[in-house]
């Protein structure tokens, strides 16, 4: 039986909060959110944790600037205690200095976290788009609109300024209240039960 509900929720909590590592490119500290086989699938990467990382950096490197705003996660345990489903408003700011575009980008962070060994780390973090705009942080810029027309509403803004600084998607991704929504939380489920 789960004993500890407290101390496991301020845990998984503080995982939440250590993606402020990316931002501020702290990457073995970013990387240390992961169980070693944990893997990531969000807008430009598909994959395990680890390459996440070293993209992530490449990113850093790059024109292009983030930061995520997050929100403190509601959690739903498994009955053992030992695994959890994390659901977690967010926003991402970003914007590419040299074009002087920019997005906000409201999203929910969708993970699995698993304790192994006394320790509580991701195991799989996914992605819901519920809505984005385009920023001009330096006064209005012309922007492709057929760039922005093939993704989702829901990021499109972000999608392109992804892509404009070489980071593209390769697929659709949950938007709110989407059927990929629906089946990532059922097979989420399916995960918790086991």
């Amino acid at each position: 039986m789960h004993t500890q509900p407290l101390q496991d929720r301020q845990a998984l909590n503080d995982l939440m909060n250590g993606w402020m590592h990316r931002d501020l490119g702290e990457w073995e500290q970013l990387r240390n959110l992961f169980h070693p086989d944990g893997t990531i699938e969000i807008t430009w990467y598909e994959g395990l944790a680890s390459g996440f990382v070293d993209g992530s950096m490449r990113m850093g490197a790059s024109d292009l600037r983030t930061k995520h705003m997050i929100g403190s996660p509601v959690v739903t345990f498994n009955k053992r205690g030992d695994k959890a489903i994390l659901e977690t408003n967010a926003m991402i700011i970003a914007e590419n200095v040299k074009l002087n575009i920019g997005c906000e980008c409201h999203n929910r962070f969708y993970d699995l976290a698993e304790k192994r060994d006394g320790v509580w780390k991701l195991f799989h973090r996914q992605s819901v788009y519920d809505m984005g705009t385009f920023t001009f942080p330096l006064g209005p810029v012309e922007i492709e609109a057929s760039i922005a027309a093939k993704y989702p509403r829901e990021y499109a803004a972000l999608a392109c300024l992804l892509e404009l600084s070489g980071f593209p998607l390769s697929r659709v991704f949950a938007t709110r209240g989407s059927e990929l929504e629906s089946k990532m939380k059922a097979d989420a489920k399916k995960w918790l039960a086991v």
